[in-house]
């Protein structure tokens, strides 16, 4: 099983073989999962401050928060086109 990972902004990356969904975080459902993973300690907020575009919800029950948009993310996950560079 290879390890991948992708890019979710700003020299962020997860791992993509651990992403259940990715969603947008415009309706009340998706507030209460990403409040409540807030007060379970789940949540990682990798937006730098900016703007909320892509939640995504992990299968260790962790939910990132992106500033970039859901369908950048699921292309990056589909087309694997941007190399993660890692620092020796």
């Amino acid at each position: 099983m290879d390890i991948k990972f992708i890019n979710i902004g700003f020299g962020n990356i997860v791992s993509a073989n651990r992403i259940i969904g990715i969603v947008s975080p415009d309706s009340a459902p998706i507030k209460r999962i990403i409040q409540d993973a807030r007060d379970a300690g789940r949540l990682v907020d990798a937006t730098y401050g900016r703007r909320t575009r892509a939640v995504i919800i992990m299968d260790s029950d962790h939910v990132v928060l992106s500033a970039v948009q859901p369908e950048t993310v699921a292309n990056r996950l589909v087309n694997d086109t941007e190399p993660v560079e890692t620092e020796a």
